[in-house]
C-alpha cells in the first residue's frame, strides 16, 4: 500500500480544499451536469464536511461547505444552505466500512448508462479495472434523496470499491478524497471500455410507479417548470 494511502484523515482545512478539488475535476469531466453529484470527507477529530444541496461541484467555495457529525446533525455551516439530500448515502457507507476516508457521488455518463440498464459491471475486459475496482454491483431503484435510496446500498458497500445505482448515477469511496476520485475515473474507464469492446447495455425503462416517484420527489426539492 502507498504512503498516500497510510496518512492519517486530515484536519478540516485540507478536507474542505481536497473537496473543492475534486468537484472542479468531476465538473470539468462531466461526470455532474448542472448541480448533480455530492463529496463528502472525513476529518481526524470524527466529523465530516459535505457538499450543499443545489450547487454546481466546479464552482464551489470553503465557505459554503457544511460540517456534520456521524448522526448527521450540524456543526458548522457558514453558508446557511442545506446539506446534500443525499447525505445518509455517504454516512451508511462510513458507518459499514470505517476505514473509509471520503466519499463521491457522481453521474459520469456511461457508468450511468449501466446503472439505467440495472446492470452490475463484472466483465473482465481490462486488466486496470479489474485490479483497482473488481467488480461493481448495481444497488437497486429508489428515488434520489430518499431514505430508501441511502438504505438500498448497505449490502453492496462490504467487499466493494464502487457501485451503481439503478437508474441513478455511482458512487465511490476510499482511503482518502483522492483514491475516491481516482476510483471514479476508473469506473467511468472501466465501463467505457465495456462499451467499446461491444458491450453495450440496454436500458432499462422505469415503471409508471417509478416514474410517479421521481415526479413526487421533484416536489419535495421544490423543483417547478
Amino acid at each position: 500500500m502507498s504512503e498516500a494511502l497510510k496518512k492519517p484523515l486530515p484536519g478540516d482545512e485540507e478536507a474542505k480544499a481536497s473537496i473543492l478539488e475534486v468537484g472542479r475535476r468531476m465538473y470539468d469531466k462531466n461526470y455532474c451536469a448542472a448541480n448533480d453529484g455530492n463529496i463528502s470527507c472525513r476529518t481526524a477529530d470524527g466529523n465530516l464536511w459535505i457538499t450543499p444541496s443545489g450547487v454546481s461541484k466546479g464552482f464551489m467555495s470553503e465557505d459554503i461547505l457544511i460540517k456534520v457529525d456521524m448522526d448527521g446533525n450540524e456543526l458548522e455551516n457558514k453558508g446557511g444552505m442545506h446539506a446534500s439530500s443525499e447525505l445518509q448515502l455517504h454516512l451508511n457507507v462510513y458507518r459499514e466500512r470505517p476505514e473509509v476516508g471520503a466519499v463521491v457521488h457522481a453521474h459520469p455518463p456511461v457508468a450511468t448508462a449501466f446503472a439505467c440498464a440495472r446492470k452490475d459491471l463484472d466483465i473482465p475486459v481490462v486488466t486496470e479495472a479489474l485490479l483497482n475496482l473488481g467488480t461493481v454491483p448495481c444497488a437497486p431503484f429508489a428515488t434520489p434523496g430518499s431514505p430508501e435510496l441511502a438504505e438500498t446500498i448497505i449490502p453492496y458497500v462490504k467487499g466493494h470499491a464502487a457501485l451503481l445505482m439503478a437508474s441513478h448515477g455511482v458512487l465511490t469511496w476510499g482511503q482518502n478524497m483522492m483514491q475516491a476520485y481516482y476510483r471514479l475515473e476508473t469506473l467511468e474507464y472501466y465501463a467505457n471500455m465495456l462499451v467499446i469492446t461491444g458491450h453495450v447495455p440496454e436500458p432499462h425503462i422505469l415503471t409508471p410507479e417509478e416514474v410517479k416517484a421521481v415526479e413526487e420527489r421533484r416536489k419535495a426539492y421544490g423543483i417547478e417548470f
